[in-house]
């Protein structure tokens, strides 16, 4: 595989790089066990952001490739699946730099306002293992279907009302559509009904977070805390199935939440990145009425599932209908400011439909976290279906990994950036990039031999891969590779 690097000169002030990878039979790595950007004990960074993109702390835009981790039986901690450093140490040699890390309130908060702190010590230990191999953290307060007495997880009993009403077991994601006691549940649960001590279930969701945002207030390798997955409607969700509709009575509770659990966790964590999400028709009618939350570090994370929640529609059909759904997210994030993140896809072994997503993240310059790392989702029908690795319990080797979808998911891209990329592809083994060295933040731009580090995981490379470069240098070489800039040339008069 081959990297070039064009670069030429805007007004004379940033330069404009491209950057272009293909398969060789060649290796010319200058020292693959220790390239810079293949990061050691510790040191994942830091995150922050300006407009659309993720930043670290020199200012570089962050791109993030990686998948979900949620284990969602009791006791609900990866470590519990099975989830260790070998599994870390799998994804970083793989590429990928973070992970969406499954926090479950029926766990933080057995009883109204106790928490259990031996749950979070496993939680931190997999955040750890992690950072330990360069790669950040999400911790999303996961759910599906409210709670285990609809056939999910995510709510403690004790937050359940479900009004004594007709409650059938119709499985993930009916229930949603069908089930009564399910959808007053979350009626309740909107209305900010009174818990049995008497305080109001979303007050003590909001404390819940902020207990959490406590203990991970000064991880720099937890880059955000996302709010919700895929909160539902309620009663409510028969009009939020209309694409021109949408939910904006359901929106605007949510969005009250949003505020509600954001204020609650600034008093425990000033700084980090809250990401919050449609409500779960999203990806299906591609509107939103959720509003703006008054915080200066809000980002939106999506979800886009065509390919599972309409399974027949096929690749091409579900090529437009993901673009609409990409697009109504960028509009809603272009509009707030704020930065993007898709949070789940996939959920699926049809490579057609996970390398279509794939391309459309690459072509919107859109970070991804794929679902998911294993396969022991009870809501899903097909666990393994889901799976990157199928047991966690085992090595991350052999018959255990789906090879054929990491290699889909596996792609180069560029991890960190010393500018504002403007594009990136991979196709047929070639990966281009091109960037400006200006700032993301309009600041000026990076001086020469700014750094900007491009994952070449091995499995696309087995045999290595050739390096061309314009308007910079090799820096290093291996599973990162490594360009430094060279000095914007000026034009003569």
């Amino acid at each position: 595989m081959g990297i070039g690097t064009r670069a030429r000169t805007a007004a004379a002030v940033a330069a404009l790089a491209a950057i272009t990878l293909a398969a060789s039979a060649l290796f010319t790595a200058q020292n693959a066990a220790s390239a810079p950007g293949t990061a050691g004990v510790g040191t994942a960074p830091a995150l922050g952001h300006t407009g659309l993109w993720l930043t670290d702390a020199a200012g570089r835009v962050v791109v993030l490739h990686g998948l979900n981790e949620v284990f969602k039986v009791p006791p609900y901690a990866p470590a519990a699946s099975g989830f260790s450093d070998d599994d870390a140490a799998f994804l970083q040699r793989n590429g990928f730099n973070a992970v969406r890390v499954g926090v479950i309130w029926a766990a933080v908060e057995p009883a109204p306002g106790a928490y259990d702190d031996g749950y979070l010590a496993s939680i931190e230990q997999t955040v750890r293992t992690l950072a330990a191999h360069g790669i950040v953290s999400l911790l999303d307060f996961h759910q599906d279907l409210y709670n285990e007495k609809f056939q999910g997880e995510g709510a403690p009993a004790w937050a359940v009302q479900d009004g004594g009403l007709l409650d059938p077991a119709l499985g993930f994601p009916y229930n949603y559509f069908g089930n009564l006691a399910e959808d007053h549940a979350w009626d309740q649960f909107w209305r900010n009904s009174p818990a049995p001590d008497g305080v109001g279930l979303q007050e003590h969701y909001a404390a819940a977070w902020a207990h959490v945002a406590h203990r991970f207030a000064d991880d720099a390798s937890v880059f955000g805390y996302e709010l919700i997955n895929e909160p539902w409607p309620g009663t409510l969700w028969e009009p939020c199935a209309l694409p021109l509709i949408g939910c904006p009575l359901n929106d605007g509770q949510l969005t009250a939440l949003y505020q509600r659990v954001t204020t609650a966790i600034r008093a425990a964590d000033p700084t980090k990145i809250v990401w919050i999400e449609p409500n779960t028709l999203f990806s299906t009618v591609d509107t939103t009425h959720v509003g703006t939350v008054r915080d200066a570090n809000v980002g939106w994370a999506f979800h886009d599932y065509c390919g599972t929640q309409a399974e027949g529609l096929g690749s091409t059909l579900c090529a437009s209908i993901d673009g609409l759904t990409v697009g109504a997210a960028k509009s809603y994030a272009s509009a707030h400011h704020v930065p993007w993140l898709l949070t789940e896809f996939g959920a699926t072994n049809d490579a057609a439909n996970l390398s279509e997503l794939v391309d459309l993240a690459d072509k919107n310059m859109l970070s991804w976290l794929e679902w998911a790392y294993t396969g022991n989702d009870k809501t899903s029908a097909s666990p393994d279906g889901q799976a990157l690795v199928l047991d966690p319990n085992q090595p991350p080797t052999g018959s255990n990994v789906l090879t054929s979808k990491l290699k889909l998911l596996a792609e180069p891209y560029p991890q960190s950036v010393s500018g504002t990329p403007t594009s990136w592809s991979f196709s047929g083994g070639v990966f281009t990039l091109t960037y400006s060295t200006a700032r993301a933040d309009g600041a000026g731009g990076f001086a020469a031999g700014a750094l900007t580090d491009i994952a070449a995981p091995a499995v696309q490379y087995p045999n290595g891969y050739l390096v061309q470069v314009t308007g910079g240098t090799v820096a290093a070489a291996g599973s990162v590779l490594q360009i430094a800039s060279s000095p914007a040339r000026r034009r003569s008069p």
